[in-house]
Parts: structure tokens; sequence; C-alpha cells
């Protein structure tokens, strides 16, 4: 069959929901002007090619935060099941009998239409830069850009199209309806491995503007994207692929010289850091007041400053991209929280620790008993969760000096209102009084004024919050700011943390490794990291704690593949990279097909949230999961045959 073209919508010619001018001068940020659409012509000048690149930072805005795309990373693995309010999003991506996941429902949509706009653009900024004087250190941005959403498109739906219409990796200036995928292959070493390579050769070291690509960050895409391929080639569960093609290179080589590639970029990112590095303790890595540290490489930047460039309103969250609203998510009713006399004692406020709760998504209570296990030690337990919520009622403006709370004691603000506890679990009195005065079914321990639930106790309604993707912001005054708006923050996408993982991991599947950096070593500087404590959000002040050397020496002699996975989940729960871990190694089904939980779902005469006993759920992850759907208004959008359009689809999909 001939290459054709691809169906897209007219908006994804160019980058119509953004076209962006550049500034290439000394300034540190991204003059973004807005503009409804790109004509070809555009392309032809400077001006329209430096507005192309601008419109690629832009574009991250419309993947990150986006909190339907961020379900179908995170929900149906270890990591999340869905939440006492989820709506079909959530149930359907979860895969245990509650929805069901088809071309119409999965939220891996999001994705698809804006990086095929955004890879189209990178075509015509790559084809035209030359021509009008851009150098190709800024041409290589756009090279960065379009391997970045090829290597996002290809783990989610296998092969996909390089033709838009007008030629593989050729920019396309007329809307077309047919279409053709090109194998994983391709996709590979077609488009991303040269992209990268031209990227890590042309980019700079330090920054153009601050926020900008550079070598590090396009060294840890290249050997994630080697690390990827060469699980992909491995094959070690025998998943099926699809556009359906043996799994061999096209230059010849196997698994293990991709491992060794991996492990080989990621060790020279390490080594040869440019402006990045690792932060002192694992909280100044996602603490709001230290956004924006020389640990980020790649985030999807806002601003509480301007609406303008914050992309979105800074009074009110829509609920839809470009707003950064993923960390509603999995954040639960905590304002249900009372005080013995009924006082409304816990205010939405934007703070890291409180912002707006929809409690969509829920960690399964394998989270607390076993990424997590270790709480006195390792630091990114707290540095990830809110566990203590502490009154906060003069935000909305009632001077109370105390309240009443448990066990009859007083509580005065910014002392904790209600726990989350991991030890003495076996000693919570869960007495019907003290759930029916708290309203949140918690109970108490003796001497404590705080109400209190046991981690054991974790249910779709009443969980941490996910403390790392909270709100901050400088202009709250006395009161609550505005928790209802999008986060202004930026979203992470890409750490230098992670670098050290990817080389361990290369290792763990055999890449040859060079002294002091073998798997145990390079875990090892990010555990010794999170034995460092400077601040402890469950005792809400700073604190100097170094636990390093026990979190060495409870580092297995050995390290495995689980054990990298569990390292990874530590310092990255949350962040939308579980689901593509656990398809890349072939373990999704081995760590998620069942989840333990508290709480079913109300029923007539039922409280959820006195639910207090674990119920283990079984999810159904077949192989065919292991890709998402083609979307289905791709499909309707195509002029092919009923036939074409359901080969188009990935088997398992089909109707």
């Amino acid at each position: 069959m001939t290459m054709k073209s691809i169906s897209i919508p007219a908006r994804l010619l160019g980058t119509a929901f953004l076209a962006l001018s550049l500034t290439t001068s000394c300034s540190d940020i991204l003059d973004e002007q807005p503009r409804s659409t790109y004509d070809p012509s555009f392309f032809k000048t400077e001006k329209g090619v430096e507005g192309g690149i601008t419109s690629m930072y832009a574009h991250l805005r419309y993947i990150y935060g986006q909190a339907y795309y961020y379900n179908s990373c995170q929900t149906g693995t270890d990591e999340a099941t869905y939440g006492f309010s989820a709506d079909g999003n959530f149930k359907d991506a979860d895969l245990s009998g509650v929805g069901n996941l088809t071309a119409s429902t999965s939220r891996s949509d999001a994705l698809w239409g804006t990086a095929f706009s955004n890879i189209n653009t990178a075509n015509g900024v790559i084809e035209n830069g030359a021509s009008v004087g851009i150098s190709e250190a800024l041409v290589s941005e756009a090279r960065f850009f379009r391997a970045f959403d090829y290597f996002l498109l290809v783990q989610t739906f296998g092969g996909v199209p390089l033709d838009m219409g007008a030629g593989e990796l050729k920019f396309n200036i007329n809307p077309n309806r047919v279409s053709v995928r090109n194998t994983v292959p391709e996709v590979y070493t077609k488009a991303i491995f040269p992209d990268l390579l031209k990227a890590v050769e042309n980019l700079p070291e330090q920054p153009r503007v601050k926020g900008g690509v550079t070598k590090t960050v396009a060294r840890l895409y290249l050997s994630k994207a080697y690390l990827t391929y060469a699980w992909w080639l491995k094959n070690p569960n025998q998943i099926p692929t699809y556009p359906e093609c043996p799994r061999t290179d096209p230059d010849g080589h196997d698994a293990a010289w991709y491992f060794q590639q991996a492990y080989d970029v990621a060790v020279k990112a390490i080594e040869n850091p440019g402006p990045f590095g690792l932060q002192e303790s694992f909280w100044q890595v996602n603490a709001g007041p230290n956004d924006r540290n020389n640990e980020i490489l790649l985030y999807a930047d806002h601003t509480q400053e301007d609406e303008y460039y914050n992309g979105g309103s800074l009074s009110y969250g829509s609920g839809g991209a470009p707003d950064n609203f993923a960390g509603w998510m999995v954040n639960w009713n905590y304002t249900d929280a009372r005080s013995s006399d009924g006082k409304s004692v816990l205010i939405r406020t934007a703070e890291q620790s409180y912002g707006r709760p929809w409690n969509r998504m829920a960690p399964p209570q394998g989270v607390f008993t076993h990424t997590f296990a270790d709480k006195t030690h390792d630091s990114r337990f707290d540095g990830t969760f809110t566990t203590v919520y502490r009154g906060n009622w003069s935000t909305n403006g009632k001077t109370w000096e105390s309240v009443p709370n448990a066990n009859g004691m007083q509580v005065k603000e910014r002392e904790p209102v209600f726990s989350f506890v991991a030890e003495d679990m076996d000693k919570v009195n869960y007495s019907e009084e003290a759930a029916k005065q708290n309203n949140l079914g918690a109970g108490t321990l003796p001497g404590r004024a705080d109400w209190v639930l046991g981690l054991d106790k974790v249910s779709r309604y009443a969980y941490p919050g996910l403390w790392k993707l909270g709100p901050y912001r400088t202009d709250n005054g006395s009161g609550p700011g505005q928790p209802n708006a999008g986060s202004t923050r930026p979203y992470n996408i890409a750490k230098f943390s992670e670098l050290y993982l990817l080389a361990a991991e290369a290792a763990v599947e055999g890449a040859r490794t060079q002294a002091g950096k073998t798997a145990r070593d390079l875990v090892n500087v990010l555990r010794a990291r999170a034995g460092r404590w400077t601040y402890s959000n469950a005792e809400y002040k700073e604190v100097d704690r170094d636990f390093s050397a026990e979190m060495v020496a409870a580092t297995p002699a050995t390290i495995d593949i689980n054990y990298i996975l569990d390292e990874r989940s530590r310092e990255f729960f949350g962040e939308g990279y579980r689901w593509f871990d656990l398809v890349r190694t072939q373990k999704w089904n081995e760590y998620a097909d069942t989840y333990t939980i508290c709480g079913k779902l109300p029923e007539q005469g039922y409280n959820v949230k006195t639910d207090h006993t674990p119920k283990t759920h079984q999810r159904t992850i077949k192989p065919f999961h292991y890709l998402r759907p083609i979307p289905q208004g791709q499909l309707d959008g195509m002029e092919m045959s009923a036939d074409e359009k359901k080969a188009y689809q990935n088997p398992g999909y089909r109707d």
C-alpha cells in the first residue's frame, strides 16, 4: 500500500490555538503574541519561523496540566484508581468493570490532536528555518519538539503517520481525509532518533530563554527513547504491536545495543549537566516557592502575574486546557471537616496543601503500604502528600481563638484539625459519635486534638492529597486567594533526577556500566538525597535531618527492574509517568491488575465516609490495552471505507 496523507482537522495544519512570536534577544521570557491561524507564507519569514518555535512551548499547556489527559496517564495503574466523585472519564480508564475504555471514551485524544498540530508546525519551521536565516541551534528546538511529540504518540498509540499530506516529515498546508500509519520502528528511526541526535548536537548547554530546551533535556529524551525502543524490541511478555511488523530494527541493532545507548547517553548528561543538577532535598524540588529550580529540565509554564502569559483565567478554572488543573483530581473534599461543635474549619485556599478538591482520582492502599513503606527516613512520602490539615478559618473571616475538636480538646488556627496517620493505626477509635462530629468518618487517638484516619482506612472518599501538584500563589493576602483558578505554577515535565533512573534501568537490563555508576550507585544518589530532610510538611516547619546513610544501607545489593519501578514511583508519584513506565517495561498487569481500597460508591442508605473495610478490586488488563485506541474523532474525519477505518484502529478497540 502506498503512503497516504493523514486526516487532520484544519486547525492542525499549523498551531491554530496559539501561533506566537519569539524574542531572540537576551530576554529571559518568551514573548507570546496570539494569532488565530498560520498562513503558509508565514513560515517564509524569519518572524514567522521564530513564532512557530515559540508556539511549541505554548503547546505543552494543552497536554500537561490537562486533567483528563493526566487521568489517562495515571488511572488504572498502581498509583491511582477512580475517586468518590469520578465521572466516566476516570471510571473508563480504571479497567475495573465500572466503565468501558473505547475509541470514544479514551482521553488520550487530547494528545493526538495537540501533538499532530505541533508536529506540523515543527515541519514548517524545519523546512524553512535555514532559508530565512534561522540558526540550526534555533531550528533544533523544533526538532526536539517534533521528536518529543512523536515519542509520546508512539508510546501511546503504536505506529503513527509520518506523512500528513505532503510527504514524510513534510509541512502540510492542505487538509486531507485519508491516512496510513507508519510502523513503530519507522517512527523511531526516521523521526525520533534523528531529530534528537540533531538536537543534542546543536542545542546550547545554557537555555536560550528561561525554560528553553537544551542539550541536557535532549539527552534525557534520547536516552528515554533508546530505552523504550529497547524494551519494544525485547518484548519480554509478547505484547502485540500495531501496525503489525517484525520486532527488528531497520539499522540492524538489537535490544542490548539500545539499552547500552540509553545508559551511555544518560551518563553523559549526568557528567555534563550544564546549569542543571539535583536540589538538596526532595521537598525543594516540588515546593511552590522554589518552582523553576535547576532540577527541572522542561515545564509547561504558567504565571500569576498576567492572564495573557498564564494561558488561562487567574480567578476561575475552566476545567479545560490550557488551564493547569491536574492537581485538582487527586484532592479530596477536606472542606467537609467540622470541629466538634459543627464549625467549618478547613477552608479551600490557594495554598499547596489545600487547593480545589475534585476527588476524581484516589491512590490505592498499596501506595502507602508498599511504595511509600518507609515514612520515617524517606522524605518522599512527606514531600509528595498532604497528610495533616491545619485550621485556616481566618481566611474565611472567622476570628475564633480556638475551636473544640477531638477528645474535647481545643485547636488553634494552623494547628492540626485532621490527620492521616501511619502510627498506632490499630488504636484509632472510630466511634459513631466521633464520625458524626467531624463529618469525615474519622476517629480519635488518646491525647490528640486532631481527628485521625489510619492510612489503612484510605478510601475513594478520603486520602492524602497530592501536595506536590498543589497551587502556590503569593497574592492571596489574608484571604483564600483564588483556589478555584487553575494552578499558576509551571507543570514539571522533565527532571534531571530521571537521568539517574534511566541509566540504572538500562544497567539492570544489561548495559555495561562505568566505575561508580552501577544501577545501585545511580539509585543511591537519589535515595541519599531522599534521606535529606530540610522541611516537614506534616510538622509544618523547617527541619534539619539526614537519614542518607540509612537510605543507602537499605538499598538491596542487587537491583532489579521492580526496584527501579518502585523508585520511579517514589520519585515521580502522580506526575503522569506511571502508565508509560508500566507499559514500557510490560509490568502493568503485574503491578496493577488488583488494588485495595475502602469505600464503595454511594448507595441508598449508605455512608461512604464511614466505610473502613478494605476491598480488593480486579482489573482486566489485556495485551491490547498496552496501546490506547485511535480517537474516534480521527476515524470519523477520514474519507475511507469502513474496512479501512477498522484496519486503521488498534486491535481490541474495533467495533
